[in-house]
């Protein structure tokens, strides 16, 4: 039979083979007119210093870790921490979240992560992509994990994308899911060949006998059609929208195209990079600062430009884990545990910054040197799937765990 699996290659779709899975592509165009749920997922890779991120200005002994970096409480400088509820602030480059804050359309969790202790970046981007922290042996990813759950007829190729160059391991498992560079040149490419499929091809299928090989094979050029119909390439950001010129914003830029071409995207993934930052990290100002303002305003353009359209979408926010509490010798920050994420929607019950906070003083540390974890990354996605995108039992998205009792951010 051929296989269910479908990538991008050389900014084209690659089939396996020139033929095409009639279970899966039966699915193909039917939910193009209903608006779903989307959840956008966001992966800081590099390990974010989440107490730089969300500051605890409010708690002395971040002041005296880091007498170089930490970010000044409000009001004591004109580069001070922006006051979410008195105790935590934003770094001054995520100011521009402040409005979604106040208008409870954004929550935080802090000192969230896994509860396997790996300072490795590759085995802790692994663990949480998984969601299976401590086990390498798992083959599929939790967000293929959902998509497996939730298997509707309404389902399109479009139902899962990583606006990114390889399909991310939170999206490989044995559900169809695409990853897309650009989305200008998205096409069907024949398996061995860099030629793009054209009317000859798609004659063969207007020809054939079998009326359900017929009815997949025009349904799959319906899908491209889809985007194409969409005028991508002629897309304008609504509402003032200013996407910022990077690899980040270009993804998200992407991603709000999808969701307003109603072509049946469910999950979008998207990922920041570059925030291992030991040396010369910088606090108000630096390298943090900038890879911040990115995000910042990446998330802040997607929230402009999807307008009304946020009431149906939830943005997530991940890092492998944080950094140590304590600054080490080049004004940076090495390898820790604990970390912060945020969520953003219409949906959230925002204004708040969730989680049990253990506290900085040396004593209150993980191994002595890094911010304890006290809620599971696994709770955080799990509410998010039960929650937001509707999923009640999210046992066999997250095996072997059990979701401790709601948060209540959604």
């Amino acid at each position: 039979m051929i296989s269910r699996r479908i990538f991008l290659k050389n900014g084209g779709l690659a089939l396996v083979s020139l033929g095409f899975a009639p279970a899966f592509l039966a699915r193909t165009v039917a939910a193009a007119d209903a608006r779903r749920r989307v959840l956008i997922t966001i992966f800081q890779r590099g390990a974010v210093d989440g107490l730089n991120m969300i500051v605890p200005f409010g708690e002395r002994a971040y002041y005296s870790a880091r007498p170089s970096l930490a970010i000044a409480a409000p009001g004591r400088s004109q580069d001070a921490a922006v006051d979410l509820d008195g105790f935590f602030g934003l770094h001054p480059r995520l100011a521009p979240l402040k409005p979604l804050f106040e208008a409870r359309q954004m929550a935080i969790v802090h000192a969230c992560g896994s509860p396997d202790g790996t300072r490795s970046h590759f085995d802790a981007q692994d663990y949480m992509e998984t969601a299976t922290p401590g086990v390498k042996s798992t083959q599929d990813g939790w967000l293929n994990r959902y998509l497996h759950a939730r298997e509707h007829q309404a389902a399109t190729p479009f139902r899962a994308v990583a606006l990114a160059p390889q399909l991310p391991r939170s999206l490989q498992g044995l559900e169809p899911a695409l990853a897309i560079g650009q989305i200008s040149q998205f096409g069907i490419r024949a398996a061995g060949t860099g030629d793009m499929v054209q009317s000859s091809f798609e004659s063969q299928y207007a020809a054939a006998a079998d009326s359900v090989l017929h009815s997949t094979g025009r349904e799959a050029f319906d899908a491209v059609r889809m985007l194409k119909n969409a005028n991508l390439g002629q897309y304008t950001p609504a509402n003032g929208a200013d996407y910022p010129r990077s690899a980040f914003g270009e993804a998200l830029r992407q991603i709000a195209q999808l969701v307003k071409a109603d072509v049946g995207l469910e999950v979008a993934f998207a990922e920041s990079g570059n925030w291992d930052h030991h040396v010369n990290e910088g606090a108000a100002v630096g390298l943090l600062a900038t890879r911040l303002d990115d995000l910042a305003r990446g998330i802040t353009a997607l929230v402009r430009d999807l307008g009304d359209r946020m009431q149906d979408v939830v943005v997530l926010t991940m890092s492998e884990f944080g950094r140590a509490v304590v600054e080490n010798g080049n004004r940076g920050t090495d390898h820790g545990h604990g970390n912060a994420m945020m969520i953003i929607g219409g949906p959230v019950r925002g204004g708040k910054v969730y989680g049990r906070w253990p506290g900085l003083a040396p004593e209150q540390r993980y191994d002595g040197r890094d911010l304890a974890v006290t809620t599971d990354f696994r709770s955080v996605f799990a509410e998010v799937v039960r929650g937001h995108l509707g999923l009640t039992d999210t046992r066999p998205v997250f095996p072997g765990f059990t979701a401790q009792t709601s948060l209540g951010f959604l």
